[in-house]
């Protein structure tokens, strides 16, 4: 490198690749190069050129372009992506040209018409994480582009780069039609949820006035007990918790909200709770058209933290449907316990598990035990602790099976003594008996209860889904594409995701399955069973070395598995299912 030729400078650099470029190319060498031609001339190129980015170089399946601000960056990243979805609308998955794109703003060394340095590799490395048809940038790039791109990025939190220390990631998602939904402020009209035959509301997340930051966790749980109230009313649809929940910390369009999430109308308030008082305001607003329809305050003492819920919900069904009957309203009552501080464990225990970490779990856990310590009749904390253990075998955090299973089941059968007829007990309690104690029939059960007492559960109807599933019940399907439905932006869809790609791949639809699969793993990269199936469509649609190299990384994610060990980790009951995932896995190379 030559000094008198070497320029340095703050800048914002976009690397791109083709995702699956090898098995593009295998399939058809000729007409996927003369399509990236097609796409450079008509799409790629003019982009850059409008926000003002300059091509650095190219190769075969990427380029590295260099910008003056991580806003033109995005921006031009965020106008591809859009570009080559619409192109890949009527596409087969497995014949789509996708990009991956990675954003840095940092150092670059520039040294005759080439660039080098940290701001390079690292968009390098982030472009690497970035999911097909998607764009990661750093989190110096997304503190300048906040707010000035019309595209909301998800925090992935700390990330493991090559050649690089640890450093925090985003990722906006654009050009899968699940994920399309997260888009903030050009959301297509045509793109919009159909709303529900019946009145529909998504209850967005509080905000903590109380200016304690450790209140978080209490304006939280407030929330998703007025969703649960309001989920009962079986007039009503109701968006779940975890979808509504992702607009938690952002600005957003109301109007916005209600395309993206299919509903009619928004709750939005905050909640302040200082010296043993509370008070909880709220608004309601018609999302069609941004008018307010209602909004009130609720003020009492902690001793009245039912009540006041109560209240909120009852006037958001009085100001929505006038002609709702007074005791569908009624029914939605409940108090889950009479000990307040019993209840403040509980919901401490509840934010733990939505951290979805093995140190979360075991806190979580804890909290619930203190909980049922409190009040040995609180069925919800039973429930909860039970579902501790699907979150522990579902992502390996399990030491000892036999004794998870055993208390699982111990804590479920406490939870159903106590509440046999409350919708979110019956779908913890049936999941833990049926995923993690093996007891399918009797799990299932329970699960169709939970949905039959409450429509709008997605919850249930995903745990309903993979049991059915499990069992070898075609209406697995359905009841996925319901819990899809009922929360369209939740960051656990992509368990319903590889439940429909377990669905078809049974039915001996891969193609299917591995569209499915890929999906589940655009959401959630690091899931050991998304990868899995992934790896065994591949084989079995004859594409033995992308299933081998597949295999190989699923291997490293945990050594210890094996083909003689399906059921253990997951408890299929139809033995051709197990035939066929095991004939998938030994094409693939996983050990006997």
């Amino acid at each position: 490198m030559s000094s008198e030729h070497v320029e340095r400078r703050l800048a914002a650099v976009l690397a791109a690749d083709v995702a699956g470029y090898s098995r593009l190319m295998g399939r058809d060498e000729e007409g996927t190069l003369a399509q990236l031609k097609s796409f450079r001339k008509a799409l790629v190129d003019p982009a850059i050129t409008v926000h003002r980015g300059r091509i650095v170089k190219t190769t075969g399946d990427g380029m590295l372009v260099e910008f003056a601000s991580a806003v033109d960056a995005a921006r031009c990243a965020v106008e591809i992506q859009r570009g080559m979805a619409r192109q890949n609308t009527d596409v087969p998955q497995d014949q789509r040209i996708e990009f991956r794109i990675g954003i840095h703003l940092g150092d670059i060394i520039i040294d005759d018409n080439d660039i080098f340095g940290d701001g390079v590799n690292i968009a390098a490395r982030l472009e690497g994480i970035a999911e097909p048809g998607g764009v990661c940038i750093s989190d110096d790039a997304q503190r300048q582009i906040r707010g000035k791109v019309d595209i909301a990025f998800d925090d992935m939190g700390s990330q493991s780069l090559k050649n690089t220390d640890p450093m925090r990631a985003w990722r906006g998602r654009i050009a899968d039609e699940a994920a399309s939904a997260v888009q903030s402020g050009s959301f297509p009209v045509e793109q919009a949820l159909a709303l529900p035959d019946k009145p529909s509301i998504a209850v967005l997340p509080f905000e903590n006035m109380s200016g304690d930051p450790e209140q978080e966790y209490f304006a939280d749980g407030m929330v998703e007990d007025i969703i649960t109230a309001l989920s009962r009313i079986r007039l009503l649809f109701v968006i779940a918790r975890n979808s509504s929940f992702t607009y938690k910390g952002k600005a957003t369009d109301i109007k916005q909200v209600g395309r993206e999430l299919g509903v009619r109308y928004v709750l939005e308030g905050s909640v302040r709770k200082a010296n043993n008082r509370i008070r909880i305001t709220g608004q309601l607003i018609d999302a069609t058209s941004g008018a307010h329809i209602w909004a009130d305050r609720f003020e009492g003492g902690f001793e009245d933290v039912f009540l006041l819920q109560d209240q909120v919900a009852a006037s958001v069904v009085g100001a929505i449907t006038p002609k709702l009957e007074q005791a569908e309203i009624e029914r939605s009552r409940r108090k889950p316990t009479e000990n307040l501080r019993a209840y403040d464990y509980y919901l401490r225990g509840v934010s733990c598990l939505y951290k979805y970490s093995k140190e979360a779990n075991e806190q979580g856990l804890k909290l619930f035990l203190k909980a049922i310590e409190i009040d040995p009749d609180f069925a919800s904390a039973f429930a909860h602790a039970a579902n501790c253990y699907v979150q522990r075998k579902a992502n390996g955090w399990s030491i000892d099976r036999i004794s998870d299973a055993k208390q699982a089941d111990l804590f479920a059968r406490k939870a159903l003594e106590q509440a046999k007829d409350d919708p979110m007990v019956l779908a913890h309690c049936g999941m833990a008996l049926a995923y993690v104690a093996g007891h399918l029939e009797e799990g299932v059960a329970y699960l169709k209860k939970a949905t039959d007492l409450d429509a709008n559960l997605a919850i249930g109807w995903s745990y309903r889904g993979l049991i059915s599933m499990y069992l070898g019940d075609a209406g697995a399907i359905e009841h996925f594409h319901q819990a899809i439905r009922l929360s369209p932006l939740d960051p656990r869809i992509f368990v319903s995701f590889i439940g429909l790609a377990y669905c078809y791949f049974f039915a001996g639809n891969y193609d299917e399955a591995s569209g499915w699969a890929d999906k589940a793993q655009r959401e959630h990269p690091n899931h050991l069973f998304s990868r899995r199936m992934a790896m065994v469509c591949q084989a079995m649609c004859g594409r033995v070395e992308e299933a081998r190299e597949a295999c190989s990384r699923v291997m490293k994610m945990d050594p210890t598995q094996r083909i003689s060990d399906i059921r253990e980790r997951q408890p299929f009951r139809r033995d051709a299912d197990v035939a066929r995932l095991a004939e998938g896995l030994r094409i693939a190379g996983m050990p006997e």
